[in-house]
């Protein structure tokens, strides 16, 4: 006879407890998820639980007791390592045994005895022959009222709802508090099914603030292949979570979908799943997550360094900045537009930045096109833009921020390159508080996209908020508009604004734009008006402005023009100002005081030596003050009066003095068609030299990027020379694509390309010029073309690229006029000229010079008498020379 076959006992842990007689058991993981294997108990049936409607299958309910029987044995194995024995198995592959709870089969509790004793399975007596164990437990339960034997059967079935009709009234039920919930299926990493408890709602429930890679299915719902990672994070979550007891926080919901925190004794799934390198942070629903999203953050940064799976090809960005130039301080001196900020840092530089990861309002992307021409004014025809504007502008300017930049957007669509930064005034993040106000939207990246805002969580959750509450531009039925009249320059109309603003004393208005030192553009709030106005009763010098007409090019400033441009700019741009409007001029450009801060701009640019007082002003309640502004001025030798003293102390000197002699050694760098010199001095070339040393340091470490800089006429640059080698500018002139550029530091000039030009360095701007602009004194070319060419040429024979003696004659209009001495030779320069007949002696009264005069005379009668180069033809000063083109 044969001996009895004895089972296999096999071990592995049960993953799912489909009923309370089928589990599925999986083995232990290796390079994957494990396998697995559904276990039917032998000889026994479990009440069935209800199903949810399918496409193959109706909606089923429980029967009773069916629950009770799957969540006992769940709560009793789930999670645990089982011993299991096969007896028996259907063609169909369907297997049946039984399953033991412990170390060893002698000692291990059987599940089939266990749930039959406690009267939730029912033993299938057509299996069973002659006397078993089984029965005997069964009639033991029946005996004792267990489990399904105690009857009740109606309060042991369940109401499940399946679907929600209303999500949102759910979600604002639930108020974000945590709900009892078993987790019954995992579909992918960070989506679940689970039931909520007491009144077992089922719902699908995407994890907020993440998202896992995903198997895909075709349209008949099969599996259609997967993304990397897909199983591998389906089983991280299921040997964690799956029909554990949990808590779900319902946050918000998307696509039918619940989307919410799941809370577990052992630590935060979304957490770990991050931190494994499993899932990827989301942006549209990590500003609802539960406690914030800087623990997600972090572990995804943490995964992201180490390189883990989805993030294997990950390769950090790094912003090569100097931690000077990554945080600094600065005073807001101009809100560009919704999202852009000119800032002056400590050092004195203003500086471009953008708000990181934020839009301005903007016009609909529509088919319809853009009003043309001059009638369409961005600030006030977008709408929501003047309000985020006026915004900016009223808690910022004149404030100081602090500004940490985030990242740097290299130029693009003819754009230039933008620095974004967190820009914060005390505690506030100045683009936190615009999104939350509805003044600015938050853009959107793509998952591997490390380029944005330091603080971009912050950023959703303001969005979120201000979307919700409809505020600004989320709110569709409220739209701003503004009807503004634009009368500068509109003379027909200005004459009709004209008695009104006289008859309204003083009027309120805002600074929006600066022209020059005395000409601003301003907004009437009061009268919805953009006027021209002109400060009266000063001549203030013009800045460098564009051609009129709008046909290119630019006009040169006059001195000092630039600073009184940039004092104007520095005390009313984007200000709340109070203007007294006294006429207007035939262009249409209002006339009158403006006040700031309670101070009257006319007298504090002439207080500044920046303008001088115009005969109209004595006319006017304000003449005393410009007078007196004035007179402090010339005394303190301020700007356009710094030489009326010097000048006026010469001429009482004169008289006592001899002539001054005080040679310093120069070299000549540079010598123009019209006999200008440049030079340095010798005392100023290792400061130089560690000036060029330092700026191609600077462009060797990060060099600039072609096309970023947009060259402007006075700016001043770093210009590429012939010789690759990058220098000190000033741009004179900008023509399409070419730039024409003084090297300040030498003085010659030269037609280039713009995309030789970059931005200076900070730092690299304060330096004065090295090279100092000579002119020769006492002498002066003759008018005819080719004498003039002779005598550049022997100027610069004499004195380019060589160590002179240079000594300063006096100064005409701001003007140094000096005598050369070669170092060498200790020749003059001059006297060569004249000697060689090539130059003309120009004569000066003053008595101190009278004796270089006589020598610079005495060696052009040598040249005459020799007739030489302009002599040839005799004395070119008598009346009758006109012929030859002379001067008289």
């Amino acid at each position: 006879m044969a001996a009895p076959h004895t089972p296999q006992v096999c071990r592995g842990i049960v993953k799912q407890v489909l009923s309370g007689d089928a589990v599925i058991v999986r083995g232990q993981p290796k390079g994957g998820p494990p396998p697995e294997r559904q276990i039917n108990f032998s000889n026994v049936i479990a009440p069935r639980t209800a199903r949810r409607a399918t496409a193959n299958a109706p909606e089923t309910v429980d029967e009773p007791y069916g629950w009770d029987s799957r969540e006992f044995l769940r709560k009793k194995v789930i999670g645990k390592e089982v011993l299991f024995t096969i007896e028996t198995k259907t063609p169909t592959g369907r297997e049946y045994g039984a399953i033991y709870l412990g170390k060893d089969l002698a000692s291990a509790e059987n599940l089939t005895e266990t749930m039959v004793s406690e009267g939730l399975v029912s033993v299938r007596r057509e299996s069973i022959r002659g006397e078993s164990r089984l029965l005997e437990l069964e009639e033991a339960a029946k005996a004792q009222n267990k489990g399904k034997w105690a009857g009740g059967d109606a309060k042991h079935v369940r109401n499940v709802t399946w679907t929600c009709e209303n999500m949102r009234s759910f979600v604002d039920k639930a108020r974000g508090k945590p709900i009892d919930a078993v987790i019954e299926h995992v579909r992918d990493g960070s989506t679940i099914r689970c039931f909520l408890f007491p009144d077992f709602h089922y719902i699908t429930l995407m994890i907020s603030g993440i998202r896992c890679p995903m198997n895909k299915l075709d349209a008949d719902g099969k599996l259609d292949g997967s993304e990397p990672f897909a199983d591998e994070a389906r089983y991280f979550t299921e040997s964690r979570l799956l029909q554990r007891d949990v808590q779900v926080v319902l946050e918000t919901f998307n696509n039918n979908n619940f989307v919410g925190s799941i809370i577990h004794p052992n630590g935060n799934i979304a957490e770990a799943l991050l931190r494994e390198g499993f899932a990827r942070c989301v942006d549209w629903s990590i500003a609802t997550v539960t406690g914030g999203p800087e623990k997600l953050r972090s572990a995804e940064k943490q995964a992201k360094e180490k390189q883990l799976r989805l993030w294997m090809d990950y390769k950090p960005t790094s912003l090569s900045l100097a931690d000077k130039d990554r945080e600094f301080v600065g005073k807001v001196v101009e809100v560009v537009n919704g999202d852009a900020l000119v800032v002056k840092r400590q050092e004195g530089a203003n500086k471009k930045i953008f708000l990181s990861s934020v839009r301005p309002p903007r016009l609909p992307d529509t088919d319809t096109p853009r009003p043309p021409g001059k009638n369409f004014r961005p600030l006030y025809d977008i709408p929501w833009l003047f309000e985020a504007r006026e915004f900016l502008r009223k808690k910022l300017i004149g404030q100081r921020v602090n500004v940490t930049v985030d990242y740097i957007q290299p130029p693009q669509n003819n754009f230039p390159e933008k620095t974004c930064c967190t820009v914060r005034i005390g505690d506030v993040n100045v683009a936190e508080a615009m999104v939350s106000k509805g003044y600015a939207t938050v853009i959107r990246y793509r998952q591997d996209d490390d380029q944005r805002a330091s603080c971009y969580d912050d950023l959703l959750s303001a969005e979120a908020k201000a979307i919700k509450s409809g505020k600004g531009l989320h709110n569709k039925k409220e739209t701003p508009i503004h009807r503004v009249a634009d009368i500068s320059s509109d003379a027909g109309k200005a004459k009709g604004f004209l008695p009104f603003l006289q008859r309204a004393g003083r009027s309120e208005a805002v600074v929006e734009f600066v022209a020059s030192g005395s000409r601003v553009r301003l907004f009437i709030p009061r009268e919805t008006c953009l006027i021209t106005f002109l400060l009266a009763g000063i001549s203030c010098p013009r800045a460098t402005r564009p051609t009129p007409g709008g046909v290119g090019g630019t006009v040169p400033g006059e001195p000092f023009g630039e600073e009184a441009l940039a004092l104007t700019k520095n005390l009313v741009l984007q200000r709340e100002v109070e203007i007294e409007v006294d006429s207007m001029d035939k262009g249409g450009n209002f006339i009158g005081w403006l006040h700031v801060d309670g101070k009257n701009l006319s007298v504090l640019l002439v207080e500044e030596g920046l303008s001088t007082v115009h005969f109209t002003a004595e006319s006017s309640k304000f003449y005393h003050l410009l007078t007196v502004a004035q007179d402090s001025a010339k005394e303190k030798k301020l700007n356009i009066w710094a030489n009326f003293v010097e000048e006026e102390k010469e001429e009482k000197v004169e008289e006592v003095t001899e002539r001054r002699i005080d040679y310093k050694p120069m070299v000549i760098t540079e010598v123009t068609q019209d006999g200008v010199l440049y030079g340095q001095y010798c005392s100023d070339g290792p400061s130089l030299e560690q000036l060029m040393e330092n700026l191609r340091a600077e462009f060797n470490t990060k060099p600039p990027l072609g096309g970023a800089y947009v060259p402007r006429r006075g700016d001043l640059c770093a210009a590429q020379f012939v010789d690759g080698l990058w220098y000190r500018a000033k741009i004179e002139k900008v023509s399409g694509s070419n730039v024409s550029v003084r090297y300040i530091d030498y003085g010659n000039r030269e037609v280039t390309q713009a995309v030789k030009c970059a931005s200076l360095p900070s730092g690299f701007s304060s330096p004065p010029s090295y090279a100092h602009e000579l002119h020769l004194a006492l002498v002066k070319f003759s008018k005819d073309e080719d004498y003039i060419e002779d005598a550049i040429t022997l100027l610069k024979s004499e004195t380019m690229e060589r160590e002179v003696l240079v000594n300063r004659e006096y100064r005409n209009g701001g003007l140094d006029y000096v005598s050369i001495q070669r170092a060498d030779t200790k020749a003059d320069v001059s006297r060569t000229l004249l000697s060689q007949g090539l130059m003309l002696v120009d004569e000066r009264k003053e008595k101190r010079l009278q004796s270089l005069v006589n020598e610079y005379r005495t060696a052009q009668e040598e040249a005459k008498g020799k007739h030489l180069n302009v002599w040839q033809y005799g004395d070119v000063t008598d009346d009758d020379a006109h012929e030859f083109g002379m001067e008289r």
